[in-house]
């Protein structure tokens, strides 16, 4: 385990391998704005929860578009 680790001053969780927080950061915003899609369209007059949902998910999408863009390899053309 790294020092960091043993000495408490960093948190394990961002030391296992296959957690990248990038992806944790993707998947909670998708989960919090698929929750508050359904709870907006289930509870009468909460309609702002439902436009905040669908906004949350544009939000995560165009994150998710622009890091993959940015991670893109640039290549030469041939």
């Amino acid at each position: 385990m790294c020092p960091a680790v043993l000495e408490g001053h960093a948190d394990p969780a961002l030391f296992l391998p296959g957690r990248h927080p990038a992806v944790v950061l993707f998947l909670i915003l998708l989960v919090a704005g698929i929750a508050l899609i359904a709870i907006g369209a289930a509870i009468d007059g909460m309609l702002y929860l439902l436009s905040v949902g669908v906004l949350l998910l544009i939000a995560d999408l165009l994150y998710l578009a622009a890091r993959s863009l940015w991670r893109s390899p640039r290549r030469p053309a041939r």
